[in-house]
């Protein structure tokens, strides 16, 4: 037996913890493959394994210090290599059928490789039948009619509108811009901003930079997050009209597959149309049982209120909305709770995505309690008092308000669809097809309410088809991928597949990953928590996936989204010159990484 012990590389000088252990006793490893994770107070670091083989036996253990030198593992190479042979051979088709699924171009028929899910808008039971028309004079014809104003309905009125149709917008709120610019992504960004500048400015003390403690004018903040709403929806108000696009306010419901009902604030109206496109959103959830009539309860609309600034908040759901508002609260001087029933933050993501921004707001959040459920609200006079059962639960702990942030469900069924004929869903998902097209072929569907992700980019590239295909033109939609980002601090993003999903498919992949403690621009503005991670198809280097974690990584993952798209190989990514200094160019290097070709790095593997 050939037995090679694996060694802590020189990591400055300096003993680090422990973090994760990534391999087992018995595990056949690649050479490369990272052993343990260790963490300084800079940045998180992987030891990778010398050589290939089995792992016998693993010398650390969670906590432990560790430096240079420090024995990590012993590796017997002998085992590897007898049982290389009959396992290549063995898992060379499935290799090859998973590469070829992962990385090849998609033919229009392929489902997206980690875009649109569109397995929640199954259809289920019998297709409705549709009820005769009317019969009544119309108050209002239309070529398109669009239910829904947010940045789905809105991007399709106007494409169609563009396109030369006769088009009426119908929304229930006196403002076009849905959710997403009322009470959602827009104003939920404004006060993220405002939470890192304050952030900044506490940073900087350190750095011989004292501004004080900031003075919080709730009034002004307010203000200031209501005036970037209006000047958003106002824009949209003028684009409407000068497209000539008919908006109507009030609720709408069918009453027969070419004809609408509209109830507003002038009465019912009763709207009758060619094609239809359902651009009805979704909402947020509320976990029945909890007392919603105290004010002190929140969603994230009451969340972006800012009735005030709680002493203690309970944040209920450690997905992306309700972290982003943990985010804003804490920053506004609150001391926050989050309590997830899952075993990490933002599921979905990569572990190792998710860890910085864990180790982060640990050290700065009274608690983040995960595999923990709230089993009960009481509204009292001194507060809301939440209990809690999971491994490690909380005491019982009064808190003066509670977000509940644990996802939206779709509004398909508030619609009366089933009297077009269009199928929906028992949750509310209407089923649709490449061309948006529900199973009532004049009557679309888009955005949140046809399958998950539930985002706004994604509602407005299905909206621009929808309104092409009701024009008469040939449109698909056809995304390979579709990026999801987290507007914490630091920001987490991903695009395509990650390793989660690549280890699940069989897939054979391969990371760069480059630390952000190497960038000259993340040390300089005193951010190396994070890292860019590329993922590769291991047949053809072709990158399927990617994750990012930094200030702004929302903006970096778009290059990485177009290179999925374009079919980039690691070398395309890595030889295209990128600015320096900048977080960007990490985004090369992670592929320089990959390549084994980088040299800001200490000793890269070679490919």
């Amino acid at each position: 037996m050939a037995t090679t012990e694996v060694k802590v590389p020189d990591i400055g000088g300096v003993s680090v913890p422990v973090i994760e252990v990534l391999v087992k006793v018995g595990d056949t490893i690649k050479k490369e493959q990272g052993l343990v994770t260790l963490e300084s107070d800079k940045a998180t670091m992987e030891v990778p394994s010398t050589v290939a083989g089995v792992v016998k036996e693993i010398r650390v253990k969670l906590g432990d210090e560790l430096a240079e030198g420090a024995v990590v593992a012993l590796i017997d190479t002998e085992a590897a290599t007898s049982a290389a042979a009959p396992a290549a051979k063995a898992a060379a088709p499935e290799a090859s059928k998973a590469a070829a699924t992962s990385a090849a171009p998609k033919p229009a028929d392929d489902k997206p490789a980690a875009a649109a899910d569109k397995s929640a808008a199954a259809p289920t039971g019998p297709t409705p039948s549709a009820v005769p028309a009317t019969g009544r004079k119309a108050d209002i014809e239309a070529q398109v009619v669009v239910i829904g104003a947010g940045p789905g309905g809105y991007t399709a009125a106007f494409r169609a509108a563009d396109l030369g149709q006769r088009v009426v917008l119908i929304e229930r709120y006196p403002v076009l811009g849905g959710v997403c610019l009322n009470v959602g992504c827009i104003p939920s960004k404004a006060l993220l901003h405002a939470a890192r500048v304050i952030d900044e400015a506490r940073q900087f003390t350190s750095h011989g930079i004292s501004f004080g403690e900031p003075v919080i004018d709730l009034d002004k903040l307010r203000a200031h997050k209501t005036a970037v709403v209006a000047q958003l929806t106002g824009g949209l108000a003028g684009m409407a009209k000068q497209r000539k696009v008919t908006t109507v306010t009030g609720v709408a419901k069918f009453v027969s597959p070419n004809e609408l009902e509209v109830d507003g604030p002038d009465g019912k109206k009763l709207v009758r149309f060619d094609n239809a496109i359902i651009a009805a959103g979704s909402q947020a959830v509320k976990l029945p049982g909890f007392p919603w009539d105290d004010k002190r309860m929140m969603d994230s609309t009451d969340a972006l209120d800012l009735a005030d600034i709680p002493k203690s908040l309970l944040v209920v759901g450690g997905g992306i909305i309700g972290l982003e508002m943990a985010c804003v609260y804490e920053a506004l001087g609150t001391k926050v709770t989050v309590v997830e029933l899952l075993d990490q933050l933002m599921p979905g993501a990569d572990p190792d995505l998710v860890r910085p921004l864990l180790l982060r707001l640990q050290k700065r959040y009274a608690g983040i309690h995960l595999k923990t459920k709230v089993t009960k609200i009481e509204a009292k006079a001194e507060g809301l008092v939440a209990s809690f059962e999971g491994d490690k639960a909380p005491e019982p702990t009064t808190y003066d308000r509670v977000l509940v942030a644990i996802g939206r469900t779709p509004n398909g069924g508030k619609l009366d669809a089933h009297k077009a004929g269009v199928n929906v869903t028992e949750r509310g998902f209407i089923p649709v097809d490449k061309q948006m097209r529900t199973n009532v072929p004049h009557i679309f569907a888009i955005g949140d309410l046809v399958g998950n992700p539930m985002l706004a980019h994604k509602a407005t590239h299905e909206a621009k088809v929808a309104a092409e295909v009701a024009a008469g033109h040939k449109s698909e939609f056809v995304a390979r991928v579709i990026p999801s980002v987290a507007y914490t601090d630091p920001e987490v993003s991903w695009v395509g597949v990650t390793e989660a999903e690549a280890k699940k498919q069989g897939i054979a992949y391969g990371v760069g990953k480059f630390p952000h403690a190497a960038s000259g621009r993340a040390i300089g503005i005193g951010r190396t928590e994070g890292f860019t991670k590329l993922i590769f198809d291991e047949a053809t280097h072709r990158i399927i996936g990617a994750g990012i974690v930094a200030p702004n990584a929302g903006d970096l993952i778009a290059e990485v989204a177009l290179a999925i798209e374009m079919g980039a190989e690691a070398a395309d990514i890595g030889l295209t010159i990128h600015p320096h200094p900048t977080l960007s160019e990490s985004v090369g290097m992670a592929a320089e990484v990959y390549e084994g070709t980088c040299t800001d790095i200490v000793a890269p593997k070679k490919k």
